[in-house]
């Protein structure tokens, strides 16, 4: 990857299960096409949208190299894990496997010190010659990762972004700030937060929306980076029923939902995850109506 790391859209794709709970793996490798083919800048499969807690690791390095082979765009592999042995692996495994750049979520449920935060992403940034974003989503992980963690750790030649989803814009803003002088992205996690994040310098997005209405994300992130910021709210506001319908339940079961009301694949989940209520679903269809007319893309104007 050159230039500006990792700038413009990522969808955190979903992995579409048989009714058996097997991998459908034509399904997926059509959905990347999909998302391609909407101008997306690449893909990350094998996020948390991916549940990759659910699978084997011979199923997420599989489900990495289905993508890789569907489409041209940049692939991003989810690698992390709270074992930094297991990140590891899986990380030598996604690079192996032809993986342009790795999304290493922070060791989630042992909660460490930022000191341990620093020897964890060393130790793979050290081993796996790849550009690799760390990942910081405190509400599942149990821990933050301080602004000034990131600074330090972006100092790595081979650490090159930060996921951003702590909702914290000053810590993003520090974030920010402090990379300025690195070849460093800083990508929203949340999808409300794309625009607010954008204006802070932020270069993009690793988004769970841009699954269901990928051509409106990109015309959001495209607008604001352009510097048009009028047309960039409006599409952030005509999004907004998206984002927050999309969170009405835990990720990925209202996203996969959508992706089965839209006929982009099967809204089975992977226990724990259960399906998304009747009552939900209802909802969320009313909302995914809204999308229907193709100009909306603009933002309704």
């Amino acid at each position: 990857m050159t230039g500006q790391p990792f700038a413009g859209v990522y969808p955190a794709m979903c992995t579409p299960f048989q009714d058996d709970g097997s991998i459908d793996f034509e399904t997926l490798r059509a959905d990347a096409r999909r998302l391609e083919d909407a101008g997306v800048d690449g893909l990350v499969p094998m996020g948390s949208t991916g549940e990759s807690a659910t699978v084997s690791h011979d199923e997420h390095v599989e489900v990495i190299e289905a993508v890789l082979e569907a489409v041209d765009v940049p692939v991003i592999a989810g690698s992390g894990s709270n074992n930094t042995d297991e990140a590891l692996s899986l990380s030598r495994r996604a690079a192996a496997a032809g993986a342009d750049a790795l999304l290493l979520i922070s060791p989630y449920y042992n909660k460490p010190e930022q000191r341990g935060f620093l020897e964890h992403y060393r130790t793979i940034a050290d081993a796996v010659d790849v550009p690799q974003i760390v990942y910081n989503v405190p509400s599942r992980t149990g821990q933050n990762i301080d602004a000034e963690t990131v600074i330090e750790l972006a100092g790595h030649e081979n650490i090159r972004g930060f996921k951003a989803a702590s909702g914290d814009l000053n810590q993003v803003s520090q974030v920010v700030e402090g990379t300025r002088d690195e070849e460093f992205a800083v990508l929203s996690g949340n999808d409300g937060e794309t625009l607010p994040i954008l204006s802070v310098g932020g270069t993009g997005c690793i988004s769970v929306a841009a699954n269901v209405e990928p051509a409106r994300m990109v015309a959001l992130v495209e607008a604001a980076r352009e510097g048009d910021y009028e047309r960039a709210r409006a599409v952030h506001h005509d999004l907004g029923p998206l984002f927050r319908a999309l969170f009405w339940e835990t990720n990925p079961i209202p996203v996969k939902a959508a992706m089965e009301i839209r006929g982009y694949g099967p809204g089975r989940l992977r226990p724990p995850l259960t399906a998304m209520t009747a009552e939900n679903r209802e909802r969320l269809a009313a909302v995914l109506a809204r999308y229907e007319d193709p100009l909306a893309v603009d933002g309704g104007q």
